[in-house]
């Protein structure tokens, strides 16, 4: 059991993993942008061109994963990480619409608009959205969920990792819903719970879902035990 967690406003919250000692094959290259201050992006480039992307939060703990793709059998796949904040407060706020609309507009814009333009522009990547993804764990798993819903035409998948419960599937959900693959641990109720709300509404609504139970808590090593598995699933080969 990994036991590397942070509590949070919304639950136990991971915290970036030590450095690794061993390098990836793929290259990390960071940015910092102007938005809030400076806000770092962090981007794993495969070493084949990608054949297809996968935007993040959490990207100081996200883009690093690019290893795990390297030892799957899944297409050259890109990672973009845009950061999180060190106050917890602030990131759930940014992450999940429903505490502080004005701040997750803003950090939805630096998301959807700068980074996908930075990254075209950097690294001449502009994927369809039937290979483009967007992916979160526990108040990233929100951001997820609602960054995917709000723009199925960039997003074709949406892969969400043991969500939080600040945002919960709409009344009505839209007509156009990105394929959704969501996991949580059989150790964490509380956030099995908001992953089997969410599959149980988009099911309801007609989306393609998967999800996943596993044995293990919040912040375990099955989140990324499960990733090639999302990117598998997604874009297959």
């Amino acid at each position: 059991m990994d036991d590397r967690t942070a509590v949070g406003a919304n639950g136990p919250e991971p915290a970036p993993e030590p450095a690794r000692a061993d390098p990836i094959a793929g290259e990390l290259v960071t940015e910092t942008f102007e938005y809030d201050g400076g806000r770092e992006v962090t981007v794993y480039v495969p070493l084949d061109p990608p054949e297809a992307v996968v935007f993040a939060g959490d990207g100081q703990l996200i883009s690093p994963w690019g290893e795990l793709l390297e030892a799957a059998d899944v297409p050259s796949t890109m990672i973009v990480g845009a950061h999180r904040l060190a106050d917890e407060t602030l990131r759930l706020h940014e992450y999940s619409p429903v505490f502080d609309a004005g701040r997750f507009a803003a950090h939805e814009r630096f998301f959807l608009e700068d980074v996908r333009r930075w990254v075209r522009s950097r690294f001449g990547v502009a994927l369809p959205a039937e290979r483009t993804a967007v992916f979160g764990v526990s108040a990233g798993g929100e951001l997820a969920l609602a960054i995917g819903l709000r723009h199925p035409d960039v997003y074709g998948a949406v892969f969400s990792a043991s969500p939080g419960a600040g945002y919960r599937p709409p009344e009505v959900m839209p007509s156009s819903i990105p394929r959704v693959y969501l996991v949580a641990g059989t150790l964490e109720p509380f956030f099995l719970e908001n992953a089997t709300r969410w599959a149980t509404a988009l099911r309801g609504a007609g989306a393609d879902v998967v999800i996943t139970e596993r044995v293990g808590s919040h912040g375990d090593a099955f989140w990324k035990e499960e990733f090639p598995l999302m990117v598998a699933w997604a874009f297959g080969r």
